[in-house]
This record gives structure tokens, C-alpha cells and sequence, in this order.
């Protein structure tokens, strides 16, 4: 089988790349190691950027995004038992947030996928890409080796791109000898929870404790997601829901009229924490996106929003090699990507640092992390710097 865009993972970023592919006019076929359920049914991240939303729409996916996503128009910090918002129009020209899970951005990408897109092989297994830098004018091209239905296949492209994680294949396809790797791993992780309550706010709250940190936010009007910092290896099963719900209140509680509405746990689980880039983001013919390239820790809300930010440059520079014949801009690929990769980890790092008690942490490192939320509540111009980033930078 031979295709243009060999796109391996079928996330979000592999299924936005398709559209984005499929309506330019560019074959590309979508490789997945998953069945469809576990696609559609893995619990990842909820905000959706405003540049996030705008594509979505424009590429056809946003019907059921408009009609049952949650408009959000800031967001509350909490410290010190006190709490601030930060409005994000008035301080972006406009941008909000929606909350819309990923696992219905993938069920949306990919019913539109199997009804007029490229072709979408659901437990295909790619085991290795070769031929990056192979020349398209001798009739060489790279080549992505799967196995498929228990048979091992090969599928010949113009370009691949690895949307396939953090434990896929296709970074492999950068030499040793020029990948340059950077990561943090961080001394705790998220206890996240689903419960089947409407949720306490009708904004996300993120709350700094001497407890820890804990943040508030929803999945819909009648479900809650919620989680805690613990300390790394913790066991879900260790703690009761009489517990859970008992430390959350505590994070959260403020002096004034504010309830932590409780309810049925129906899920828990752990998700440890890191900051990891590999640089460059392509190489010959390779081109990586999302989580193959860059991680971010979650308490900035940057994960599937950078993935989105990637595949939207790649796919414009594909339109534009069919368009003009250049490659000026896949060539421009990695740099342009890295420098919002780059603010985006910074940003989110930020948040984290400044929201998280660092197991070690000594008195003076928390008054610091207090004068910051300080300054952030008193200063129109701190405030604009999270509300930009987190409501999303734009793509240029």
C-alpha cells in the first residue's frame, strides 16, 4: 500500500492531521495500535484552547463540540483561603477555553474519519520506519512496517508522521547522534477521580494548599473530575471515598459560602508527572507530533492543545507543498513548533511550580510561591500573562 502521509497513532493529533489532510486534498493513511473502544474510551485531557475549538469547527468536527461543550470565561485560584478569578476575554481580546474531553474529540475526528477520509486501521502494530531520508526522485521512500489482522505489512509514503506517543516507534527515527532530549520528572503525581456530581463551580478551580495542591473540574454539568497531589507510587486503593472527598475539602476551603458538593466515585486512578522535549521534531522525511515529541504536565492544560497547535502547522505545510511544490515550510517544521513547544512547557512548569508543595520544600519557597499568586490577583498585567497562555497563544 503505498499513501502520501503515512500517520502513525490514532489520538487526537493523528485523527486532526487526517481531516486536516482529508480536506486539502492529500491521501494519507491512519495507523492505530488500539482497537476503536479503547480510543474512544481513554481518559486524557478536558480543555480545549480557543485555536483548539476554531479548527475543530473549521475542519467539520465541531457540531457536537457547540452542542454539548462548556464555554468556560476563566478560571479561580485559590490560597491562603481566599479565592481570585481570572477572566480570560477581558484579558485576551476575547479568547475562552471549552470543556469538551478528548476521548469526544477522537469519537467525533473518527466518525468522520470512517465516513470520508483516509483509510483509519485500527490494531495495526507498527513495529519500525525506515527510510527517513530516503530520495522520492530515485524511487526510494520511507517505508512503515505494521502487522495487521496477524499479518506483517509494510505501508510506502512520501512522509510519515509519528503522532504515536511517548512509547511509539517513530522517534526512533531520529539519529542518536542529533536528538537532543530535555526532561523533569516530578516528585509527585495526580490522584484524579470521576464522581457522578455536578460539579462545586461552574469554572475549573485550582487550589494551593500546605496539604497540597487539588484542582476542581467537570466533564459535564452532572459529572466532576477532580484531583489531589500525592506523593509518586501512590495506591488508588488506599484511599476510602470517605478520604478523598475529606482531603479535597480541605484543599479547597476558602472563608465564605462555598460547598464541595460530594457524590459516587466511579473512578480513580494516579498519573504521574513530567516535562520531557526531544528536539529536533523531524528528520528527512519523519515528522513528530504531540506526545512523540513533547510532554507537558497537565496543571497547565497543554497536552492535546499543543498536539492540535503541531498538526495544524504540518498540515499547512503540506498544503503548501501541493499547492506551490515548496518545502519551505515542512522544512521550517520543527523550529516553528519548537518555539510553542518551548513557551508551552515554560508556561506549564509555571503552573505547576507555583500551584504543587514540592515534597521537599522549605518555608521560604512557599511564601514565594504565595507572593506570586499574590501578584497575579493584584497586577492586571500578571493576570494577562496566564490568562494568554492558558487560553492559548495563536498559531502563526
Amino acid at each position: 500500500m503505498h499513501t502520501t502521509v503515512g500517520i502513525i497513532g490514532g489520538g487526537p493529533a493523528g485523527l486532526l492531521l487526517a481531516r486536516l489532510l482529508h480536506n486539502s486534498g492529500i491521501d494519507c493513511v491512519v495507523l492505530e495500535s488500539r482497537d476503536r473502544a479503547y480510543v474512544e474510551h481513554r481518559q486524557r485531557a478536558g480543555i480545549l484552547e480557543q485555536s483548539t475549538v476554531d479548527v475543530l469547527r473549521s475542519s467539520g468536527a465541531g457540531e457536537r463540540l457547540d452542542r454539548e461543550g462548556l464555554v468556560h470565561d476563566g478560571i479561580e485560584l485559590r490560597w491562603d483561603r481566599k479565592a481570585h478569578r481570572i477572566d480570560f476575554p477581558s484579558l485576551t481580546g476575547g479568547r475562552r477555553v471549552w470543556v469538551y474531553a478528548q476521548t469526544e474529540v477522537c469519537k467525533d475526528l473518527i466518525a468522520l474519519q470512517l465516513k470520508d477520509g483516509a483509510p483509519l486501521l485500527f490494531e495495526a502494530q507498527v513495529l519500525a520506519v525506515e527510510g527517513a531520508t530516503a530520495n522520492i526522485k530515485t524511487g526510494d521512500r520511507p517505508v512503515i512496517r505494521y502487522t495487521h489482522e496477524g499479518q506483517d505489512k509494510t505501508l510506502i509514503c512520501d512522509y510519515v508522521v509519528g503522532c504515536d506517543g511517548f512509547h511509539g516507534v517513530a522517534r526512533d527515527a531520529v539519529p542518536e547522534s542529533i536528538k537532543k532530549t530535555y526532561e523533569r520528572v516530578y516528585p509527585y503525581s495526580w490522584f484524579g477521580i470521576l464522581a457522578d456530581v455536578p460539579p462545586s463551580s461552574d469554572e475549573l478551580v485550582y487550589a494551593h494548599s500546605p496539604r497540597g495542591f487539588a484542582l476542581l473540574s467537570m466533564r459535564s454539568p452532572s459529572v466532576s473530575r477532580l484531583y489531589l497531589q500525592v506523593p509518586n507510587g501512590t495506591d488508588p486503593a488506599d484511599w476510602s471515598d470517605e478520604r478523598i472527598w475529606d482531603e479535597l475539602d480541605a484543599r479547597f476551603a476558602i472563608d465564605g459560602d462555598w460547598t464541595l458538593e460530594r457524590g459516587p466515585i466511579t473512578s480513580k486512578g494516579v498519573l504521574p508527572m513530567r516535562s520531557f522535549v526531544s528536539e529536533p521534531m523531524s528528520y528527512g522525511r519523519v515528522f513528530l507530533a504531540g506526545d512523540a515529541a513533547h510532554i507537558v504536565p497537565p496543571t497547565g492544560a497543554k497536552g492535546l492543545n499543543l498536539a492540535a497547535a503541531d498538526v495544524i502547522v504540518l498540515a499547512r505545510a503540506f498544503a503548501n507543498l501541493k499547492d506551490t511544490g515548496s518545502a519551505e515550510l515542512l522544512d521550517a517544521y520543527s523550529d516553528t513548533c519548537l518555539k510553542r513547544v518551548w513557551r508551552a512547557e515554560h508556561f506549564s512548569y509555571f503552573m505547576t511550580s507555583t500551584l504543587h508543595t514540592d515534597p521537599d520544600q522549605s518555608a521560604f519557597e512557599t511564601r514565594l510561591q504565595i507572593s506570586q499568586l499574590d501578584r497575579i490577583a493584584s497586577s492586571p498585567y500578571a493576570a494577562a500573562e496566564l490568562a494568554e497562555n492558558y487560553a492559548g497563544l495563536h498559531i502563526g
